[in-house]
């Protein structure tokens, strides 16, 4: 049972990767498992409603049905409904991407986000996946956040991310990576270009709760020809302004008490 649910659940996170689909070839291939049960587990999930079959093409790929669960977990949790309108206010007055992710166990995950670049060239990552915490922001304010040794267990479980998949200056080292974090807990957020990824910049505060626990961060993200140093020092106040917001606003989400009360 354990094996017939990992293979299920790599399945489905194999297939989010590519909504155009795949054939059953290249999955049994990618997946490292066999045609047949490759075939099998398909049919399964198409039986429970998470996979189709394209029927011109005979690809496979994900229904609506995770994303139905997924809209309908956040709403339910009120996370939102909470922070949205804090969000949107950070992103008119910076004028670039900000985003919410929270913590879930060991993981960052991004839930929530406002648009705030109105013409040029606008960032947007996609949603809903786990933060690389070694080459990100978020990653960084968080980490700052924790001692040396806490922060680098949870980056040795995930590892550091590699400078040809993420920006030319990602952090591939401990010693690296622990000047970033120092550097984020005497200014009280973390602040990263190019790190990420080419020709980007980003900055994230810590979000937390009344008892001192970190369950979420805020972060501005954009291109480096607008979101400069200096111009991420000129918006570090709202940042941390915002992240004291959603904070003072979080005990309205379910979710976001069960995280406090947790950690």
């Amino acid at each position: 049972m354990t094996a017939i649910l990992e293979r299920s659940f790599k399945m489905l996170e194999h297939l989010a990767g590519h909504p155009e689909g795949r054939a059953l070839s290249a999955l049994s291939a990618e997946l490292d498992m066999p045609l047949s049960a490759t075939h099998r587990l398909l049919g399964e999930l198409i039986r429970c409603g998470y996979v189709r079959q394209d029927q011109s093409h005979g690809d496979y790929m994900l229904t609506i049905k995770l994303v139905s669960l997924g809209l309908s977990f956040l709403s339910n949790s009120g996370i939102v409904d909470v922070a949205q309108p804090l969000l949107d206010r950070l992103a008119a007055e910076a004028g670039e991407l900000v985003r919410l992710a929270v913590v879930d166990g060991d993981e960052l995950t991004f839930v929530a986000k406002a648009q705030g670049a109105t013409r040029g060239l606008r960032y947007d990552p996609d949603m809903g996946l786990s933060v690389n915490l070694s080459c990100s922001s978020a990653g960084h304010a968080w980490l700052s956040t924790m001692t040396d040794e806490q922060a680098l267990q949870l980056v040795a479980r995930q590892g550091f991310g590699k400078p040809e998949d993420y920006g030319p200056k990602a952090p591939t080292s401990v010693k690296a990576l622990l000047a970033y974090l120092r550097t984020a807990r005497k200014q009280g957020f973390a602040m990263i270009n190019e790190v990420f990824a080419p020709g980007m910049s980003a900055m994230a505060a810590p979000v937390r709760s009344g008892n001192g626990a970190v369950i979420g961060v805020i972060t501005i993200a954009g291109p480096l020809v607008r979101l400069t140093e200096e111009r991420m020092r000129e918006l570090a106040p709202a940042l941390l302004a915002t992240a004291q917001d959603v904070a003072q606003a979080s005990g309205a989400s379910a979710l976001f008490k069960r995280r406090s009360l947790s950690t």
